[in-house]
């Protein structure tokens, strides 16, 4: 599939684009529905679903008076979007797995897949075979071919600039993440998006998560290492390369001193608790062996009110609410998400962080608060940013040109 140079005039283009966008978002509508939202003259409106019916992106449904809905005078005609007219790919490639999600253009997944790849055996040549290998598996899952793919976007553990692409890093590591994912899918899709997994997660959240409606929040990817997605200003904040939110930063905080996440933390402060004998002795934390003390069973002991498992979870929450207030202090948010497959669990460690927030930053502090979204949340703001790139280019797509210059292509 390829972009078509777009030849609608601006006038006509805003038109087009504000009654999409309201489709986009609604069920079953019609002609006043659409005025009442976009305010456009009745003929404007009339015209435009139209167009968009004969663009293949709208769809004239039966009327109401067929429905049962009607029994006097015209039925109105009634439309929505054609979810089916093309699907979008939504690709969370991790440092350690790939999952690649098929899904229709309201975001609904059709199919997953998931390939687990060896991060010690990484190259960007790997790296890019595996993600096509699972990209390609999901879409036969979907019963589906590639030139049905209207939108596509790759979420990676490295900065990502506007471009799609990613810094050079010392060790090689970024180009490793993102071997320059948006040539690999140049061929597949017509509109390719790369972006930082953090800033993926800040996408889930907004869209479906616990930020909602919210103009200013982090998205903090908390497990393994903390990494933040900016939602600024109703925008996802990027930098000139991409590296707004970088956590490397964490290395110079008193109090935090590295960018590791939740995860290791907690096994740390447990393993030294342990080894130091220092925990209550009613704690069962405190029987658990050391080669099988991981982050979930002390988060597991902590919900159940284990007073070391608790003792461990403070500690942990001086750290994050270190974090937090650094974070709110820096970018001036109103609410700090902690997510990621962590987030389940992490209730003891967002109360205790919640209570130790540092007053002295003179801004108020952030709300702390866990995502509901789990462990595929980067799937999930993958998806959800390819939507919202079909959306705002669906106009200039070939597959979406009118009936007449489709025949004629």
């Amino acid at each position: 599939m390829t972009v078509a140079s777009s030849s609608v005039p601006s006038l006509r283009r805003r038109s087009l684009d504000a009654v999409l966008a309201y489709a986009w978002e609604a069920e079953a509508f019609t002609a006043s529905d659409v005025m009442a939202a976009v305010m456009l003259t009745r003929s404007t409106t009339i015209d435009v679903l139209d167009e968009l019916v004969d663009r293949g992106l709208l769809v004239e449904m039966p009327n109401a008076r067929l429905g049962g809905e009607y029994s006097k005078g015209r039925p109105a005609r009634r439309f929505c979007l054609r979810a089916d007219a093309g699907l979008v790919v939504g690709v969370d490639a991790g440092r350690g797995h790939v999952t690649a999600t098929v899904a229709d253009l309201r975001g609904t997944p059709v199919a997953t897949s998931r390939l687990t790849v060896d991060p010690e055996r990484d190259s960007p040549e790997r790296r890019r075979r595996a993600t096509e290998k699972v990209v390609d598996a999901t879409l036969t899952r979907a019963r589906a071919s590639r030139d049905r793919v209207v939108a596509l976007c790759v979420g990676v553990p490295a900065p990502v600039d506007r471009a799609g692409r990613s810094p050079v890093h010392h060790d090689g590591f970024w180009q490793r993440m993102n071997p320059d994912f948006v040539d690999t899918f140049a061929a597949w899709a017509p509109v390719v998006r790369v972006e930082n997994d953090a800033s993926l997660a800040a996408v889930a959240e907004h869209a479906q998560g616990a930020a909602v409606g919210c103009d200013d929040f982090i998205a903090l990817l908390a497990g393994e290492r903390f990494g933040a997605g900016l939602w600024i200003d109703g925008r996802l904040l990027r930098g000139a390369h991409g590296g707004a939110g970088e956590t490397v930063a964490l290395d110079r905080v008193e109090g935090v001193g590295s960018a590791f996440g939740l995860a290791p933390r907690c096994v740390e402060a447990a393993r030294a608790a342990i080894t130091a004998g220092t925990l209550p002795a009613d704690s069962d934390l405190a029987r658990v062996p050391l080669e099988s003390l991981d982050a979930k069973t002390v988060l597991h002991l902590a919900g159940r009110g284990d007073p070391g498992a608790l003792a461990v979870a403070a500690e942990v929450g001086a750290a994050l609410a270190t974090v937090t207030g650094v974070l709110g202090s820096l970018f001036d948010v109103r609410r700090v998400v902690v997510s990621g497959a962590i987030a389940a669990g992490a209730g003891p460690i967002i109360e205790a962080a919640s209570a130790a927030l540092p007053t002295e930053l003179h801004l108020p502090a952030p709300e702390l608060v866990a995502s509901p979204l789990g462990a595929d949340i980067v799937s999930i703001g993958a998806v959800a940013a390819a939507v919202d790139a079909a959306r705002t280019r669906a106009i200039d797509l070939a597959v979406f040109a009118p009936a007449e210059v489709r025949a004629q292509a």
